[in-house]
């Protein structure tokens, strides 16, 4: 079979499925799992698909945004893990940015630190944050309904009214070459400013959003470190070149 079928073959299979193996890309044009994978490997440098263990994934559209609902019972395990792994760099005395996400919510239930300030732009975040008797601050601005995020330019000028030890933004995307990147460009602008008025910031990630870019771009790998439950070794061997990544993968 010519390259370009094989590779039409498995492109059509990614569309209907989301998600192909190699062995069933071997039943399918009846290939070798070596040739299989150097074509993985070229579609995935031309950006069609993303490589995955075992197989590959379809990338997600560059705007495509879940709905809260939808993010909130994807990969719940491996989200928890992340919060629990997380909490444990904030230090009592700590001033903390929670960046609106359905990680950091879950961060909050795993708070045993009474002596800090939290900081969020999420509504969601606030009955469980004053549940835990936790000094909290909202940034006001336009409420997204998506995600029920605070954004836009009062969001903006008011994060600017505070300093933080740490901050603990989502992401959709990680990209060795082209940074964190999430879809709507207002949400990155004020993930971008947290980030930067952050003594130590951290961005939160399961294994799904490596290698996965969205449109708008909010930092560089080398600004933030990485908490993920990725246990490729070697495919996250490119990104600590970058900067440093903490593994929650073995809570």
């Amino acid at each position: 079979m010519l390259i370009s079928e094989r590779h039409r073959l498995i492109l059509e299979l990614l569309k209907e499925k989301g998600n192909v193996t190699v062995h069933e890309l071997v039943e399918v044009t009846n290939s070798s799992e070596s040739t299989l994978r150097r074509d993985l490997d070229q579609l995935e440098k031309e950006h069609y698909l993303k490589r995955v263990h075992g197989g590959a994934s379809l990338l997600q559209r560059k705007r495509e945004e879940p709905s809260m609902v939808e993010k909130s019972t994807q990969n719940l395990k491996e989200k928890n893990n992340l919060a629990k792994y997380a909490v444990q760099r904030i230090e009592e005395g700590d001033c903390v940015y929670l960046d609106a996400g359905t990680t950091t919510y879950q961060m909050i239930q795993h708070l045993d630190k009474k002596n800090i300030v939290v900081v969020t732009n999420r509504i969601d975040h606030l009955d469980a944050l004053l549940e835990k008797d936790i000094n909290t601050y909202i940034i006001g601005g336009y409420v997204k309904k998506v995600t029920r995020a605070m954004i836009g330019s009062n969001a903006y000028e008011s994060i600017q009214h505070y300093r933080f030890d740490k901050c603990f933004i989502g992401t959709n995307g990680i990209h060795h070459k082209l940074g964190f990147t999430t879809p709507d460009p207002e949400e990155a602008q004020l993930k971008a400013k947290a980030i930067q008025l952050s003594r130590e910031p951290f961005v939160l990630a399961d294994h799904t959003k490596f290698g996965e870019v969205s449109f708008s771009k909010f930092a560089d790998l080398h600004q933030a470190k990485i908490i993920t439950n990725e246990e490729d070794s070697m495919m996250l061997e490119k990104y600590k070149e970058k900067t440093d990544i903490y593994s929650a993968a073995f809570l």
